[in-house]
């Protein structure tokens, strides 16, 4: 009798301690807003909570997202690729206004211009929700226009919704500004849901971090698992300095465009430092995964950032806007605690609509059914053995629409497709190729495709028949009134 007793008891905590080891982990996203691929270790800056980050996770050299924030954050929702869903450019708060800038040589693809409607799709905040995660959405959303379904967070999955709308930059980071409310000045970048904090010396990325704490009371307390996608608006435009840091560079040297943008890049660092020290305080740390990201490369045609242009992403090639690796190359860390192994490096590719599958196998949810068929791919097998590398996989950019008024390097009507090593820029206008070996040439100064030329049009057709079999959206050519073909 005294035996049985004993294997009861040993049962009992061994089926504890798999319940314990079973138990959904908390998920938290977050992701940066224009953020470069190298602002988290660039030496004058103050980065201590990402370097913290990158010590107890796997860090991801080979990261991508698109070249502009609404196509990265529909890929991130839907787990498609922009060809796919078809948000393939910045969408405008105002509804049925076309963002792309005018072009003499095309009229505008039948892109998405208002963003993709729920009714297309499962997102996997809902998957999350219907497994009784506590879902919550704090900051930048920018998945449509004002007045549709996408704009509003709480028709995408979401419980609880922080100053998420249609707009993709704040008016203003201040709370003296009332983030941009303004009596009689207001427009559609005013940040709303923030009024505790107006007339205050609240800088927006301080302000968001506590309403998303004050957000993770409630769950944490009822034993609730959590995603929470920390989205900031920082350090997107205007870039206005954040007064607890902004002095500190100016005595360290930094001219005052720099030290303004250094100070915003410091707010997010400490905004994940203020994350981290609540999870481990609530106890909750060891049973939360922790994504960092970017939304796109760093801004680099504006001289806001400083002197040099393209700074923030170097030795990479050009910046935000472009499918050349300065526009699409993210820093990403991933911290899955027990799972991951501390400062690990993975080399493998992975891209935005990757995130979607791999959530949904963190939470052990991949028998949900959804709507839409997803392109992404689970990166958790490289979480879990970062030395292990898939070459066979090819990773498509699509941008068919026009960016800004002047074309910079690798911007406006541009696809691109990666293999491998091997990458392939197709240029929308003009039908030339370029094909870049990024294992040693990341900076893509040499096109090697006239020496390549099997393997150029191998990828070529790759892109093509991609595009065609995603009904990819492709800009109109005035002239002869035809949608553009890849040759």
């Amino acid at each position: 009798m005294k035996q049985i007793f004993l294997l009861f008891i040993i049962l009992l905590g061994v089926c504890k301690i798999d319940s314990i080891a079973q138990k959904q982990p908390n998920i938290i996203l977050f992701i940066v807003d224009d953020m470069g691929w190298t602002d988290a270790t660039n030496p004058q800056f103050h980065t201590p909570n990402i370097a913290l980050l990158a010590k107890q996770g796997v860090k991801f050299t080979n990261a991508y997202a698109t070249p502009v924030c609404t196509p990265t954050r529909t890929s991130i929702l839907t787990g498609m690729n922009a060809a796919h869903h078809g948000v393939t450019n910045w969408t405008s708060p105002n509804k049925n206004d076309n963002s792309d800038a005018n072009d003499t040589q095309f009229n505008p693809s039948n892109w998405q211009m208002n963003g993709l409607s729920p009714i297309a799709y499962t997102s996997y905040p809902q998957l999350l929700k219907q497994a009784g995660y506590f879902t919550i959405h704090v900051g930048k959303a920018h998945w449509g226009a004002a007045g549709t379904p996408q704009a509003n967070p709480y028709n995408l999955g979401f419980m609880v919704n922080i100053a998420g709308h249609a707009a993709g930059h704040p008016q203003s980071y201040y709370g003296k500004d009332n983030y941009g409310n303004l009596l009689g000045k207001t427009s559609y970048q005013a940040v709303p849901d923030l009024e505790a904090y107006f007339g205050t010396d609240s800088f927006l990325t301080e302000a968001l971090t506590i309403e998303a704490l004050k957000s993770l009371d409630a769950p944490i307390k009822n034993n609730q698992p959590f995603y929470l996608n920390m989205a900031h608006y920082a350090v997107h435009t205007p870039i206005q300095p954040d007064a607890r840091f902004f002095k500190k560079y100016l005595k360290e040297g930094l001219d005052s465009a720099q030290a303004k943008y250094a100070s915003l890049v410091e707010g997010v660092d400490k905004s994940l430092g203020d994350i981290m020290q609540y999870l481990t305080e609530k106890k909750v740390a060891n049973n939360t995964i922790i994504i960092f990201m970017s939304d796109n490369g760093g801004l680099s045609l504006s001289p806001a950032r400083g002197k040099i242009a393209h700074l923030q992403n170097l030795p990479l090639r050009a910046g935000k806007g472009s499918v050349y690796e300065g526009g699409i190359r993210i820093p990403m860390i991933i911290k899955w605690p027990a799972v991951s192994q501390p400062n690990t490096v993975s080399n493998q590719p992975i891209i935005a609509e990757d995130i979607y599958p791999s959530i949904v196998a963190m939470a052990n949810l991949s028998k949900q059914k959804t709507i839409q068929q997803i392109d992404g791919k689970s990166f958790v097998p490289f979480i879990k053995q970062t030395n292990l590398l898939d070459s066979s996989r090819f990773l498509v950019w699509h941008y068919p629409n026009k960016w800004i008024d002047q074309d910079g390097p690798g911007i406006n009507y541009k696809s691109a497709i990666r293999k491998g090593a091997l990458k392939l820029v197709y240029d929308l206008r003009t039908g030339n190729k370029e094909l870049y070996n990024l294992n040693n040439d990341m900076g893509e100064h040499f096109n090697i495709a006239i020496n390549n030329t099997a393997k150029t049009k191998e990828l070529t057709q790759l892109l093509k028949k991609y595009l065609a079999d995603n009904h990819a959206p492709m800009p109109i050519d005035k002239k002869l009134g035809l949608a553009v073909e890849i040759q």
